[in-house]
C-alpha cells in the first residue's frame, strides 16, 4: 500500500513541475513579446526621413563638409553675433551633431533660424543602430524642425 501511495506522490509531484514549466514559459514568453514591441516603439521613427550613407568613425566636420557642398549652402556662416551655423542653406539654417546630442543640436538650430529668418533643421549623425532612439526622442518634440539623418555605422 505504502508502493501505491509513493508512486501517486511522485506522479503528482511531477504534474504539479510540469504545470508549473509551462506557466514559466509562458511568462517568458509574453516577457519577451512586450520587450520586442517596447524596443520597437522606441526605436523605429515614426517618419522616412532623407537618410545619406557615409563613413564611420570621422569627425563632425567631415559629414558637414560631404554635406554642405557649395551649390547647397555656406559651410561655417558665422552671424552676427559671432555663432557659427553649420551650413546656412537657401531655405534652411542647419546644425549638424552626433545623436546623442540631439538636444543640443535642436536648441542652435532653432537659435540659428531665428536670427537668419530661415527655417530650422538638423542633420543627426548615426554611430550606431541603437542612435535611432535619438531621433524617436526627436519626434516627440514635433517641433517643426527639418530632420536629415546620415548612417555612418
Amino acid at each position: 500500500m505504502r508502493q501505491k501511495f509513493n508512486t501517486m506522490g511522485r506522479k503528482k509531484k511531477a504534474q504539479q513541475i510540469g504545470k508549473q514549466r509551462v506557466i514559466r514559459f509562458g511568462v517568458v514568453f509574453l516577457l519577451m513579446l512586450t520587450g520586442i514591441y517596447y524596443i520597437g516603439l522606441n526605436y523605429v521613427p515614426q517618419k522616412w526621413y532623407e537618410t545619406q550613407t557615409m563613413m564611420p568613425n570621422q569627425v563632425e566636420s567631415y559629414y558637414v563638409n560631404q554635406w554642405c557642398t557649395a551649390d547647397f549652402g555656406r559651410k561655417e556662416a558665422v552671424l552676427w553675433d559671432m555663432t557659427r551655423v553649420d551650413c546656412l542653406a537657401k531655405d534652411y539654417a542647419i546644425e549638424f551633431d552626433f545623436a546623442k546630442k540631439w538636444a543640443e543640436s535642436i536648441g542652435q538650430s532653432l537659435y540659428y533660424a531665428k536670427i537668419t529668418g530661415k527655417k530650422p533643421a538638423v542633420v543627426l549623425i548615426l554611430t550606431s543602430i541603437g542612435d535611432y532612439k535619438y531621433v524617436k526622442r526627436l519626434e516627440r518634440l514635433d517641433n517643426g524642425i527639418k530632420v536629415f539623418l546620415v548612417k555612418a555605422y
